[in-house]
């Protein structure tokens, strides 16, 4: 009988450790389209800024470790490249170069900590006071307007300031909008996983098209090695840049907490309370300031992985961190960053239309979903000011240093909302 119940025991514990492979692997398997879902967005910034995009894949991958350790892994939820950066990283990058430009976004990672600090203290509260809606919308809405001239451009074959010519226009028009259209056509009519993946799929067209032109170069392919380190780079301290990267990390930090509230419906938990909002915003600052720290963009929480996440029902916070870990692996292949830096500047243009376009929108729908009145003159007076000081490119300098863009209107809309009679 002792044998028998001996041989009964290891059989079992056999089929638990089976069961626990087995739950693993599947883990690590819903962790890798994680990854696919936030690939396309991830890796589109970076190109679009002329950062590495193996750096941004290895800065999210860290990005969302250290995101994870500092809410005690509870939330699942991926970081990764954040949009709201992306006009002030193309200037700070043209005008101080990207060392410096990344101490700037440490100083940005740092406001979402001093931001964690006082919603600890105070409250959640006191961001919505700060931020209303009818601050935040206008100041989105900048920031995806403010980069129409630079999709237009890059779609109709030239560089980003149009400054010159890289493709012919009706070859580039083809290819761009191909890949626009594909992107509409699977934001709009795709099912299932699909529907998640609209960039990733419009890149891959606009690309195959390109190579059908002629109008990819696979030497960098060629010349790359398979394995290699990313081009990480060392931040450089540079108030003008810290001090033209400070305001833009307020529409970054409102969006956050939206993400939070997002994820908490899906899961039904109440994420502002535990883990709580001070450590999610916390650590979207830790994930930040890392970030710059090897050279790679800000991160935030990504609605692309929130999407996946209801669409699957995989609430387990440890399918991020299988994500996070094929991030950081996939950094090293240096094939495939190569890949990523041959795509032409026509095919993302195409894309950027709609994604500018989609960032406007969220600012636009800030202000109708919270019902801010534009017919009272105070919230009239914000609104205007900020667009026309964003989309006509107001700024003010002293000397050596220039406020301008997103940054400008950031504190244009709060020191307004501050000194306006709100009767």
């Amino acid at each position: 009988m002792a044998q028998i119940d001996e041989s009964a025991t290891a059989s079992e514990s056999s089929i638990e450790q089976e069961v626990v492979m087995t739950s693993q692997w599947q883990t690590a398997l819903a962790g890798s389209q994680m990854l696919f879902v936030a690939f396309g967005a991830l890796v589109l910034m970076p190109l679009i800024t002329g950062l590495d995009p193996n750096v941004a894949l290895f800065t999210a991958g860290i990005g969302t470790l250290l995101f994870q350790w500092v809410t005690k892994r509870q939330v699942p939820i991926f970081l990764a490249s954040s949009f709201a950066f992306i006009a002030p990283i193309l200037y700070g990058v043209q005008t101080w170069g990207i060392p410096a430009t990344m101490s700037g976004l440490m100083a940005a990672g740092v406001v979402y900590m001093l931001m964690a600090g006082f919603v600890k203290v105070r409250g959640s509260e006191f961001i919505h006071r700060i931020l209303p809606p009818v601050v935040v919308g206008p100041v989105i809405m900048v920031i995806g307007l403010g980069l129409a001239p630079v999709a237009v451009n890059m779609a109709i074959g030239k560089t980003g300031d149009g400054s010159a010519v890289l493709m012919e226009q009706s070859t580039a028009m083809i290819i761009s909008l191909s890949a626009l259209v594909v992107t509409l056509l699977m934001s709009t009519m795709a099912k299932g996983i699909f529907k998640l993946v609209p960039i990733f799929a419009g890149v891959v067209v606009g690309y195959i098209l390109a190579i059908m032109f002629g109008q990819v170069d696979f030497s960098p392919i060629t010349n790359a090695k398979w394995f290699g380190i990313p081009n990480f780079v060392a931040p450089e301290f540079s108030w003008q840049a810290i001090l033209f990267m400070l305001p833009v990390a307020i529409a970054p930090a409102v969006e956050h907490v939206g993400d939070i509230l997002a994820i908490g419906n899906v899961t039904k938990k109440d994420y502002l309370k535990k883990p709580g909002l001070h450590r999610t915003l916390f650590g979207d600052g830790v994930a930040t300031a890392a970030a710059a720290c090897f050279g790679g963009p800000p991160n935030t929480t990504y609605s692309e992985v929130t999407g996946a996440v209801m669409l699957t029902r995989n609430f387990n916070p440890v399918v991020m961190t299988w994500a996070a870990v094929f991030a950081i692996a996939l950094a090293f292949v240096g094939k495939f960053g190569a890949v990523l830096q041959t795509i032409p500047p026509a095919v993302m243009g195409g894309i950027m239309m709609l994604l500018f376009g989609t960032i406007a929108s969220v600012g636009l729908n800030t202000l109708i979903r919270h019902q801010v009145d534009l017919s009272k003159a105070r919230n009239l007076c914000i609104v205007s000011v900020v667009l026309i000081f964003g989309i006509g490119g107001m700024a003010f300098g002293v000397g050596s240093f220039s406020l301008q863009g997103v940054s400008l209107c950031g504190l244009v809309a709060i020191a307004l909302n501050l000194l306006l009679p709100r009767n």
